[in-house]
């Protein structure tokens, strides 16, 4: 073969070599802009995920590292070390990398469990983390594990806490999906486009339930006992696990409770706005199963006192309906409203008689809407 053909090769091999690394420039270019109109659905589902399984974080940027990688054509030097480079690529077995373990920690006791200062049983107790309250990972050593659960951290012993799988199973049951509104007014509509009729104007900070991600644009949630739809364009998506709470706020907690119950004692039976805890559980019951019959109120009622007798949420109706992620209308403000404005006689009634003792649902202590667990189904809601 003549030296005139030879590079004739040499430099025709250069050229396709270029050509193909043009194309999968073009290629990956467009395929940036692919993901347009599900942008911000999969920085919800992408959210959601990593308040469960932390790691995804860590999948989604190795995924986008491993999907930008090019060769440079600096490299193409010769047609040896392009065909070199083909062979290589051809060669390679995919390496399956260990994914790291999520960071999701929940406490598996009946009632408390004590978080030390230290990894040791003999170290200062700092805080309590309770049943079906959750956290994350931030330290593990020895058998214990140092963990943050709101303003709670501190080290606890592994023995009473559920990793991995068992942690994010036990997340889903207990916890709550929700989106808070970032808006000053919010439209829940009754169908999930702008021409449907609506509920109800929200505020902005308020909380609404989560039923699903319906597509890029609305999100079904629970408006009372109805299912409404709001735009996610307007919404934060997040996931609610209850928290632990420190010494501090516990003995706060305690401090102000006990001079609630002395005012009462003194104005003989007075209304003390924050006090009267028959009142407030009256409108909590208004709130969550108002347009149900009064079973469904003393169902709600029951699991409230359920969580105050059993040792393993706060001991008195006002700490356990405030608790962090469990009753939006709590936390949205919507029970305070109620709490100063007029009860219906049937819910006063249902607070009263689970106050005293009565219960429909045995010693249930969740619900939520029916056909979303297994339970006694009373009403548009499952107990267990």
């Amino acid at each position: 073969m003549s030296r005139s053909i030879k590079l004739f090769y040499r430099l025709s091999g250069i050229i396709l070599a270029i050509v193909m690394l043009m194309s999968m420039d073009i290629r990956a270019a467009a395929g940036e802009n692919t993901t347009g109109s599900r942008e911000y659905l999969d920085s919800l589902t992408v959210g959601v995920a990593r308040i469960l399984d932390p790691s995804t974080e860590a999948r989604v940027e190795s995924s986008v590292s491993e999907n930008s990688a090019q060769v440079s054509a600096e490299s193409v030097t010769s047609e040896e070390s392009v065909f070199s480079s083909t062979v290589q690529e051809e060669k390679a077995e995919p390496v399956e990398q260990e994914q790291p373990e999520s960071n999701l920690v929940m406490a598996d006791v009946q009632n408390a469990l004590n978080v030390r200062a230290e990894a040791s049983e003999d170290a200062e107790k700092v805080g309590l983390l309770y049943k079906d309250c959750g956290g994350k990972i931030l330290e593990r050593r020895d058998g214990w594990t140092k963990l943050q659960s709101g303003d709670l951290v501190g080290w606890a012993n592994d023995e009473y806490l559920l990793f991995g799988e068992d942690a994010k199973e036990m997340a889903g049951e207990v916890g709550n999906l929700i989106v808070t509104i970032e808006t000053d007014a919010l439209r829940v509509r009754r169908e999930p486009n702008t021409e449907a009729g609506i509920y109800v104007l929200m505020a902005q900070d308020d909380e609404l339930d989560v039923i699903e991600v319906v597509d890029d644009d609305w999100i079904s949630v629970a408006y009372g006992n109805e299912i409404g739809y709001v735009s996610s364009e307007f919404v934060n998506l997040d996931f609610h696990i209850d928290e632990g709470e420190t010494v501090t706020a516990i003995k706060a907690r305690e401090k102000a409770e006990a001079e609630a119950k002395a005012k009462l004692t003194t104005n003989q039976g007075a209304v003390v706005v924050g006090a009267d805890d028959t009142r407030l559980l009256a409108a909590l019951i208004y709130c969550e199963a108002g347009n149900q019959g009064y079973e469904g109120h003393l169902a709600v009622g029951a699991v409230v006192m359920n969580r105050v007798r059993s040792g393993a949420y706060p001991n008195s109706i006002t700490g356990v309906i405030y608790a962090s992620g469990q009753f939006t209308p709590a936390l949205n403000g919507k029970v305070a409203k109620v709490y100063g404005g007029n009860i219906p006689e049937s819910c006063i009634k249902a607070a009263q008689e689970a106050i005293g003792g009565a219960s429909n649902v045995g010693t249930a202590t969740h619900f939520k809407r029916a056909g979303a667990h297994d339970g006694i189904v009373i009403g548009d809601h499952v107990f267990w």
